[in-house]
């Protein structure tokens, strides 16, 4: 793990063990109800949300073996060890462990990191699309009061709705859909011409810093010959297909462990659109993941996220929270640990030699294409 990554993790630690004892005496938190809430909790329902979270695991193999089929045939499953095995290692070790999955398909199927690292990227932006896509479609039915609320953690939105409310709610429905779109469209363009885009970026960023330029031309450049992922509509409206559904499944996942408190009224009988609110904030709180310190960091922002969405008490939405966390993030981990244990993989060695991997990787592609 980096140092700086240590240092901030340090840094949140303290300030939590600052507020805590701030607010011990000020914040009346009830443990029996808390437990009470959990011992109540419908376990049938949590059970489906581990199902689905895990299916979505599924989907997301076979999704990234069909991102590969043009170049190397294997088999849809084979790669579902190096999904949870790289989501393991970013639940116990934070983002930075974000290269760990391009790197082990790499090395399973003997391709460069280059080409799985412009898969990463596919996913991620079929991921983007996909759920603001889920989300704009539910806010249709969310009451602007309550999407102000429920995202008034976001600095950027809090100082549009004090601007231009109508703009700021605006933004919290489509906004993802239309930086989705914008990076769709660079996409395409990275697709169709490669060298042109990024001759651009080195001629755009020459006067600030040629370095710079070239190391993201060359990046482009490999990105650009990475994508030889979709060749037709077909391909695409296949792996929109496979994310699509693989988003509504975390949807569900989120629904039915929500409703399984069932001895809150607020949290058992949410609405399918408010829960997609509660998935966006959930989102906003895991962009920056440490590890294990990060957990109690989210817990904390989605049960405010419960209160505030639902009404319902602290006590249920941070037991609702908990869970949340755990079906949807930690759950993996026992089946990662074990997995990683028969393939023989440390977690924080694949970890350290696949961020060394990456940051070398496209730049010594490029390097090796132009050599005679």
């Amino acid at each position: 793990m980096k140092k700086k990554q240590w240092i901030l993790g340090i840094i949140v630690l303290v300030a939590l063990a600052a507020v805590l004892i701030w607010g011990r005496d000020r914040i009346h938190f009830n443990f029996a109800v808390f437990r009470a809430q959990l011992a109540g909790a419908d376990w049938t329902k949590i059970a489906i949300g581990f199902a689905c979270i895990f299916l979505g695991y599924v989907l997301r193999a076979v999704r990234w073996a069909l991102l590969l089929r043009h170049n190397k045939k294997v088999g849809p499953l084979s790669l579902l060890g190096t999904q949870v095995i790289g989501f393991t290692a970013i639940a116990l070790i934070g983002r930075v462990a974000d290269p760990v999955r391009p790197f082990l398909v790499a090395r399973k199927t003997n391709l460069t990191l280059s080409s799985q690292i412009a898969v990463y990227i596919v996913e991620r932006l079929f991921d983007a699309g996909s759920m603001a896509l889920v989300f704009s479609i539910a806010m249709i039915w969310v009451p602007s009061d309550e999407i102000l609320r429920a995202l008034s953690h976001s600095t950027m939105i809090a100082r549009l709705a004090t601007h231009d409310r109508f703009a700021a709610v605006l933004f919290a429905r489509f906004g993802g859909l239309a930086l989705t779109l914008l990076g769709a469209l660079f996409l395409v363009a990275v697709r169709i011409s490669g060298e042109a885009v990024a001759l651009f970026f080195e001629k755009t960023l020459a006067p600030v810093s040629k370095g710079l330029g070239v190391s993201l031309g060359n990046k482009i450049r490999t990105f650009h010959s990475g994508l030889d992922t979709m060749r037709s509509f077909a391909d695409f409206a296949l792996m929109a297909s496979l994310s699509i559904a693989m988003w509504l499944l975390i949807a569900v996942a989120y629904f039915e462990t929500i409703r399984a408190f069932s001895g809150s009224p607020e949290l058992a009988s949410i609405s399918a659109p408010r829960c997609v609110l509660l998935m966006i904030a959930s989102g906003g709180a895991s962009i920056v993941q440490l590890p294990v310190i990060g957990w109690f960091s989210q817990i904390g922002l989605v049960a405010l996220a419960l209160t505030m969405i639902t009404g319902s008490g602290s006590e249920a939405a941070t037991a609702c929270a908990a869970m949340l966390l755990i079906v949807s993030f930690l759950g993996i981990v026992p089946i990662g640990l074990v997995w990683a244990q028969v393939d023989h993989i440390s977690l924080r060695q694949i970890t350290t030699e696949s961020e060394q991997a990456a940051d070398v990787a496209p730049d010594a592609e490029v390097a090796d294409s132009t050599t005679p």
